[in-house]
């Protein structure tokens, strides 16, 4: 094959355009002529997710089989780079295996809002945490010839109108927690791709921003791949390729190519910026098609995904010792995620798994004795006295009571934030009663991110163990019985109320706005800075033995300290260091900030001189005025520890730099007033209110509410009603979310050409109130655009040499 500016000038002004977009739902296209392939693209954030016959991208249809590993949320808790590298590998071997050439994760999007529906799905609040699991994920898959895809770039926060919605942030916040730790995985694990995400970053579409495509993206970080739109993220297909983006997926037909073939043949499109895009797109397929299909030992990954759950469990509490359970103790299991687990979310990365133990099924095989089994509640949320009776009688013939709680399906999806932090009533209230009749009751809670946890000193002992993939039952044994000791340390901090999040008054926002206020007062940097009390701090989590710090030495170059393993067992254990200065300054600044982490392993009685070492990410923040990276002049303390809220050893360094001074450099809080938030952006608040008039193809589709047709609001009431009824019945309906939050765009873009720009035109007539109008043109626009379909897919494959033409 010819090098590829060769290729790229060997191909004609169709080819090009037509590469740009997806064959179908899952595939690029392929031009025979040159020898270029169609490449397979897949979910896989913690799975591979290829499907098999018909296929959508919602994670509703069936996908062959593959290993399910712990969810993002989950392995963030680790703090174990390597674990994580070794994941990737395995996502990577099993990608290639299945002739999967671009892989659609790691997710990294940071956690603003504990309620985020996809929450599972990203590893941390902390860009740092975030960046480095990510850059780790990356390095394991890419080095299996397969591609990964870190997503969604950026500012990607809610589920909510999340197609429409446009992330409102100033520049300095952008910079340090939102596009920092997608810098941490360009700069360190050079990813062959990334995904943009659907929604709008101050007024622009994230596919076609040019300042966070080429501007920051490429010039200053370097990279060297292509941008994938999430799947029917594309807007405008010409916007995007002049911004930076090489592939819209899935497949809109020929719509996009032609709007391209006539941007270029017009002038509103340079030649250069359409050969660039072509290129990352072929040199993508080349990275991806070097190497043979792996082979993969499936029992093996069985075993990753094992320790990998163990090891990212975190114990929140262990009164008197109580666990590890000694051999022979008589175990009363209750709670129905103890027969049905739940260890993964719903949506797109819904992984259809080889194999999937129960805890129900496996903790008889251990060393415990169980004397029973009880569903305790049903999962729907509805009260049941006869399974509260029977859990009750169970937990009073046991020495202790392991109860599996957990949220239900409903509450963690796409397409869908979360109501609440609370668990469902009646699991709170069979924990209460069933602690009365046994104190000695050990909770396990399954959820992909935080939960509120009033009940906590109702419990014995607590552990989190997240999303724990499919063997995440027999992770959850290893923990119980000390085969493992659970090493998970808290990825985010666990408020005690919704009341208490920084966002708590605004998230979701069903606005055309989302307005960042909070600035990078996200997570711990609000509750640290501001004094607000929490159930369980950010880094937190206890182990089977002891931990002492000592001896901290800070130079110019890093800190060192020493822990030794004071208990009578082996564990891990990690050591934190933040970074904060101190002095005042002229910037809102957090009070610290995660800067450095290393996860050790000590037998009993040893000690390890653990380093820390600063680097170019340690004490520098953005500087709006000159638009650069920059060190405040002044003093720092260096702190490190067990957790944020654990930070006995303390130091201070001298770092030189800038002397920030005047109003420009000021900033609000933790909640911003308006013209706090205006000088923090630079610019005027932008209008949150949708505008009136008639909708247009970036309005939402549950706007249609609105309409002046009254088909329109039959529309949205049969669209609604089948919403609440799968919530209802505990199911989210994810085709009906996708549609509601997403813009009538859609129906051209991810219809893979039985409708085009125009057809959306023609419905947007009907649903505005011109009924006969609208009707009219639905009808030409549908004949007209499958004539021109068919004129361009001839004349593409003709020009390809595909075999489709002969």
């Amino acid at each position: 094959m010819k090098d590829t500016p060769s290729l790229v000038a060997s191909l004609s002004l169709l080819e090009k355009a037509a590469l740009l977009s997806g064959a179908n739902t899952w595939q690029t296209r392929a031009i025979e002529r040159v020898a270029l392939p169609p490449v397979w693209l897949a979910d896989g954030p913690h799975g591979v997710r290829k499907q098999v016959g018909s296929a959508d991208h919602l994670g509703i249809n069936g996908s062959e089989p593959a290993t399910c590993f712990p969810t993002a949320a989950t392995i963030a808790g680790s703090w174990d780079d390597e674990l994580a590298e070794q994941i990737g590998a395995a996502l990577g071997r099993e990608a290639s295996s299945q002739g999967v050439g671009v892989l659609l994760g790691p997710g990294l999007n940071i956690k603003r809002s504990p309620l985020g529906g996809r929450s599972f799905e990203y590893f941390s609040e902390d860009p740092e945490l975030a960046g480095r699991l990510a850059a780790a994920y990356v390095r394991g898959i890419q080095s299996e010839g397969v591609a990964a895809t870190p997503k969604h770039f950026a500012v990607n926060s809610q589920e909510l109108r999340r197609m429409v919605s446009d992330s409102v942030v100033d520049e300095r916040t952008l910079r340090e927690i939102y596009l920092t730790a997608f810098e941490i995985v360009v700069r360190e694990a050079a990813p062959w791709a990334i995904m943009s995400s659907y929604n709008l970053v101050n007024g622009v579409y994230a596919h076609e921003n040019a300042h966070l495509l080429t501007e920051i993206l490429r010039e200053e970080w370097g990279f060297d791949g292509a941008v994938i739109s999430d799947w029917g993220g594309s807007n405008d297909a010409v916007a995007a390729v002049a911004a930076g983006a090489a592939l819209e997926m899935p497949s809109p037909g020929f719509d996009s190519a032609r709007e391209i073939v006539a941007a270029v043949e017009s002038g509103r499109l340079a030649v250069t910026d359409l050969d660039a895009r072509v290129a990352e797109l072929i040199d993508l397929v080349r990275r991806v098609t070097a190497r043979a299909a792996a082979i993969v030992d499936l029992p093996a990954h069985h075993a990753l995904a094992r320790r990998a759950a163990a090891e990212s469990t975190v114990l929140l509490r262990n009164e008197g010792d109580l666990l590890p359970l000694a051999a022979g103790t008589k175990v009363a299991l209750v709670g129905a995620f103890a027969t049905a687990p739940r260890y993964q979310g719903a949506g797109s990365s819904l992984v259809n798994p080889t194999t999937l133990p129960t805890l129900a099924g496996v903790l008889p095989d251990s060393t415990l004795d169980v004397v029973g089994v009880a569903e305790g509640f049903r999962r729907d949320g509805r009260a049941d006295e006869a399974l509260r009776a029977e859990a009750l009688t169970l937990a009073g013939r046991a020495d202790v009571v392991v109860l599996s709680l957990g949220l239900p399906e409903i509450a963690e999806s796409e397409g869908m934030d979360r109501a609440t932090l609370d668990l469902p009533d009646e699991q709170v209230r069979l924990l209460r009663d069933v602690h009365r009749v046994n104190p000695r009751t050990v909770v396990l809670i399954s959820a992909g991110g935080v939960v509120s946890m009033p009940w906590a000193t109702d419990t014995a002992a607590l552990l989190h163990t997240y999303l724990g993939g499919q063997a995440g039952a027999e992770a959850v044994v290893d923990v119980l019985t000390g085969t493992v000791d659970p090493g998970g340390r808290l990825a985010e901090t666990m408020p005690r109320a919704l009341e208490d999040t920084p966002t708590a008054e605004t998230f979701p926002s069903a606005a055309r706005t989302a307005e960042y206020r909070e600035g990078p007062f996200v997570g711990y940097r609000h509750y640290d800075t501001f004094g607000v009390p929490v159930d369980f701090p950010f880094g937190y989590g206890l182990s089977y033995t002891r931990f002492a710090y000592s001896d901290l030495v800070v130079d110019a170059d890093g800190a060192e300290v020493t822990v030794t393993n004071t208990g009578a067992r082996a564990g891990s254990d990690v050591v934190q260091m933040y970074v904060g200065r101190t002095g005042g300054s002229a910037l809102a600044r957090p009070r610290r900030e995660l800067k450095g982490y290393a996860k050790v392993r000590l037998e009993p009685g040893q000690s390890l001189r653990v380093a820390l070492p600063f680097g170019e990410r340690t004490f520098r923040v953005f500087d709006v005025a000159t638009n650069t990276w920059i060190v405040e002049r002044g003093t720092y303390e260096i702190a490190v520890g067990a957790h944020v809220e654990a930070l006995d050893l303390t130091a201070t360094v001298e770092r030189d730099g800038v002397a920030l001074t005047g109003a420009a450099h000021a900033g609000g809080g933790a909640a911003a007033t308006d013209a706090e938030f205006a000088a923090l952006l630079g610019r005027s608040v932008p209008d949150p209110r949708w505008p009136a008039g008639p909708l247009g193809e970036n309005d939402p589709m549950d706007r249609l509410a609105e309409a002046r047709s009254p088909l329109g609001r039959l529309g949205f009431r049969i669209l609604d009603g089948r919403r609440r009824k799968a919530e209802d019945a505990g199911t989210p309906d994810l085709n009906v979310l996708f549609l509601l939050n997403g813009p009538f765009r859609v129906i051209s873009k991810m219809s893979g050409g039985l409708a085009t720009r125009r057809l959306t035109g023609a419905v947007l007539t009907l649903v505005n109130g011109q009924t006969l109008r609208g009707l009219g043109r639905v009808i030409a626009a549908y004949f007209g655009g499958r004539r021109d379909e068919k004129a361009t897919k001839k004349a593409f494959d003709a020009a390809a040499g595909n075999r489709s033409a002969r």
